[in-house]
Order: structure tokens, then C-alpha cells, then sequence
């Protein structure tokens, strides 16, 4: 391992083992705006816990807010739009390997959640799945194709149940003073 490859894993382990734990939103985001390389806009939040599978490659529009105890695979890249709600411990990913290739390649895909997008609690979004503008993504449901605009999916894997208002004019910001 080289130089570089050990300050990368340093600032991936401080960044998910120390910094996450630190109970201050300026000083959590600092460190991910300046060392993580993060787009963070200053009104969206990022509640403690969360865990980054790589530096750079998350963008987040404001306001938005990520609750408690995500997990957010930046390696194919993440977009959050605004005024985005996205409950606690939601795992977005954009990496996986491909099973059906004898060396089990890895793989990369981006993934963009559109503005006043809501995932619910414990739901998770697979690699390449987008969720549109004013899409929802029930808790505890699995992503595994994209949401149109204005959809209500849920499930394993999630599936449409139902269209969402499209006149929606909300502010996600929520931020507490020890979260």
C-alpha cells in the first residue's frame, strides 16, 4: 500500500469511525465539505452516523436532510436534490459486482434522487436506481428500477402504489442542535 492509498483509507476511517460520531452538524460537515471532498449545500443536513463507502462523489442540494445511521456508497456518485427527506438508516448504493461474470467484476452506477423525494425508513436503493421529482420509496422497500416523477412505490422489490400531489412546495429543513 502506498502513500496515498493509506491517507485515503485514513480519512474514510475518521470520517465513518470519529467524525460520524461527533454530536455538532458544522463540525460533521466541515470535514465532509473539506477533507471528504462533499458538494454539501449549507442549508441541507446530515444527521450522525451516517457511513461513506468513499471520498467525493456526493452531491447535496438544500435544503435537504439525511437522518440518522445511512449508508451512502459514494463511489458511483450520489445526487440529492432538494428539499429531499431521507430517513433514517436508508442505504444507497452504487457499486456491485456481477455475478453472472466468472471473475465477479465489479461495477459502478450513479444514483439521483430527484427534489422533494422522500425515502422512507430503512429502505434501500439499488445501484443505477433514480427516484424522480416528488417520488417516494416506502420504508423498508428495495429499489430496484427507477421511480417516474410524482410515484409512490413500495415493497420488495418496490413496485407503484400510488401518485403524490405535484403541486408540492415543502421545505425539508430539519436540524437539532446534538443530531
Amino acid at each position: 500500500m502506498n502513500w496515498r492509498e493509506i491517507m485515503y483509507e485514513a480519512r474514510l476511517f475518521l470520517c465513518n469511525s470519529v467524525v460520524a460520531r461527533i454530536p455538532s452538524h458544522f463540525l460533521r460537515t466541515a470535514y465532509y465539505r473539506n477533507v471528504m471532498a462533499f458538494n454539501i449545500h449549507t442549508s441541507a443536513t446530515i444527521f450522525g452516523s451516517c457511513r461513506f463507502d468513499s471520498i467525493s462523489g456526493l452531491l447535496v442540494d438544500g435544503p435537504s436532510v439525511i437522518n440518522r445511521g445511512c449508508r451512502i456508497d459514494t463511489r458511483g456518485k450520489v445526487k440529492i436534490g432538494k428539499n429531499v427527506s431521507i430517513s433514517e438508516e436508508v442505504i444507497i448504493l452504487t457499486a456491485d459486482h456481477d455475478v453472472r461474470d466468472p471473475r465477479c467484476t465489479s461495477r459502478l452506477a450513479a444514483v439521483e434522487i430527484g427534489d422533494y423525494a422522500f425515502v422512507g425508513t430503512r429502505a434501500m436503493i439499488l445501484p443505477g436506481c433514480n427516484i424522480g421529482l416528488g417520488g417516494v420509496l416506502a420504508a423498508g422497500s428495495v429499489l430496484t428500477r427507477s421511480i417516474p416523477d410524482y410515484e409512490i412505490w413500495a415493497g420488495v422489490p418496490a413496485r407503484k402504489i400510488g401518485k403524490r400531489p405535484t403541486n408540492l412546495m415543502y421545505k425539508a429543513y430539519y436540524r437539532r442542535l446534538f443530531h
